[in-house]
């Protein structure tokens, strides 16, 4: 039968590969939100350990698969009595992985590792092959999504008609911020699509879906370096856009990159599946933008190369 829970959503400000001091953060913030709403349910960002963005420190992010990060979230979810989901970079069987977990009050704890690691995200981490649908003893039927797997078709294909929700987030890092003359008004102009294009898809989704969503993501400033000119900084923000929806895309609760940091909360329905939009004969949801598009597949390509290549030696993960 239908029913209602209260859902909260943490947009958190973190730091790259400072994971210690990410954890802790999460941890207040999760409280807060506990606090604050008294949700049955609290989501925070895939990468909450650390934001996921092209630095040599992100060698040294991945946890074990049960380590902090995975004490912290279960942790947390026995302790205060809710659902919590978040995600980290896991290290399992000699690689690492953008793996996202579901945490139950009562010890249940189930996962998604992201398909698909995005551009740069190739030179840290592998992609899983799960589909991202598990079973909750307290919600039900859930889709976990991490980053732009929530932007592509196939994503929403896999999962439309089989969840009751669809949870998880976002770490979308936009176009360099510090650049000037002509590469700085490209920068400006790249910035302004791409929140054009992040502020609708989580309502696209939940009607492609057939199911609300809970949909949590990164915000604030982070720099990072461009893929092989790792002497030119790339000073950027997180565009935030932590937004909870109902299956028809009505949007619920916003943050958007301008609110900061902070936590949303909402009631939704849990209920089976009704689709409402068609699933396109198309990759991308949002119309990405020319310079997405022309390097989605060279960034992956070399990300996945250099992973590759480090692993033969050993350095693909440092401890």
């Amino acid at each position: 039968m239908p029913r209602t829970i209260t859902v909260a959503a943490v947009q958190p400000a973190l730091q790259v590969a400072d994971v210690d001091n990410n954890l802790a953060r999460l941890d207040e913030l999760i409280r807060d939100a506990h606090r604050t709403h008294n949700p049955d349910v609290i989501i925070v960002p895939e990468a909450a350990s650390s934001p996921n963005v092209h630095h040599p420190a992100m060698r040294t992010v991945a946890r074990p698969e049960r380590g902090a990060p995975y004490e912290l979230l279960t942790g947390l979810a026995r302790e205060l009595g809710i659902v919590v989901g978040g995600g980290y970079l896991a290290e399992r069987d000699g690689d690492a992985y953008g793996h996202y977990v579901l945490a139950e009050p009562d010890g249940t704890v189930n996962s998604h590792d992201k398909d698909i690691p995005t551009m740069w995200e190739q030179n840290f981490y592998v992609g899983g092959n799960d589909d991202g649908v598990v079973d909750s003893p307290t919600l039900g039927s859930v889709g976990l999504a991490c980053g732009w797997e929530w932007a592509r078709y196939g994503t929403a294909a896999r999962l439309r008609g089989r969840v009751d929700v669809v949870l998880g987030g976002m770490c979308w890092p936009t176009t360099p911020q510090n650049w000037v003359g002509p590469f700085g008004w490209w920068g400006n102009r790249e910035h302004l699509q791409q929140i054009e294009l992040a502020r609708p898809l989580p309502g696209q989704v939940a009607r492609l879906v057939g199911a609300p969503v809970v949909h949590a993501s990164h915000v604030g400033p982070v720099t990072m370096y461009l893929p092989g000119l790792p002497k030119v900084p790339y000073r950027t923000t997180m565009l935030g856009e932590t937004q909870i929806a109902e299956r028809d895309g009505t949007i619920l609760a916003r943050l958007s990159e301008r609110d900061g940091e902070g936590h949303i909360a909402a009631t939704i329905e849990l209920a089976p599946p009704e689709p409402i939009d068609e699933i396109q004969d198309r990759y991308w949801i949002p119309d990405m933008t020319a310079s997405v598009r022309a390097t989605w597949d060279v960034a992956n390509l070399h990300g996945k190369v250099n992973y590759r290549m480090r692993k033969l030696v050993g350095t693909h993960i440092s401890r």
